[in-house]
């Protein structure tokens, strides 16, 4: 049986369970640290959203907003988890929550090389908008991504 997703807001006591996720998800040379994933998660505007299986935290989305302007730090979803629309779950409650902080036009990267990941975001409506060299470590290139957001979502 597949399991049964639950959602809520990340607290502080969380914060070890979301780095492992992070450090399983991507490569050490991408994966935050404590320090960075800190620094993110007390962003202005900040906000992350956990996701509930199995009575652990299976993944989670990072994002933050300044006005109309939010952008996706992060989504991670440990991979038992995955193809079972538990990223699409994320990534649509957290669109909902920053139409209804106002934001209108949503922005992310994603590497060039990361087929799985672009195929995700342009699935979702996400539209290139240009390519941030050297983005990633290893010179690894990566693509801009934006998506406006109508409110109602």
């Amino acid at each position: 049986m597949p399991p049964t997703f639950s959602f809520r807001k990340y607290h502080s006591q969380d914060f070890e369970a979301l780095y492992a996720i992070d450090q399983a998800c991507y490569p050490p040379a991408i994966a935050y640290s404590r320090r960075e994933l800190r620094n993110y998660l007390r962003f202005p505007g900040a906000a992350c959203l956990v996701v509930e299986a199995d009575n652990q935290a299976a993944g989670f989305i990072l994002t933050a907003h300044h006005g109309d302007s939010g952008y996706i730090v992060t989504i991670d979803v440990l991979e038992p988890y995955r193809r079972l629309g538990t990223g699409t779950m994320l990534l649509h409650e957290a669109e909902r929550e920053l139409a209804a902080s106002g934001v209108r036009e949503v922005v992310l990267e994603t590497a060039t090389n990361n087929v799985p990941a672009i195929a995700f975001w342009k699935k979702h409506g996400y539209r290139t908008q240009g390519v941030r060299k050297d983005y990633y470590p290893g010179g690894i290139d990566a693509f801009s991504m934006h998506k406006q957001l109508t409110h109602g979502i």
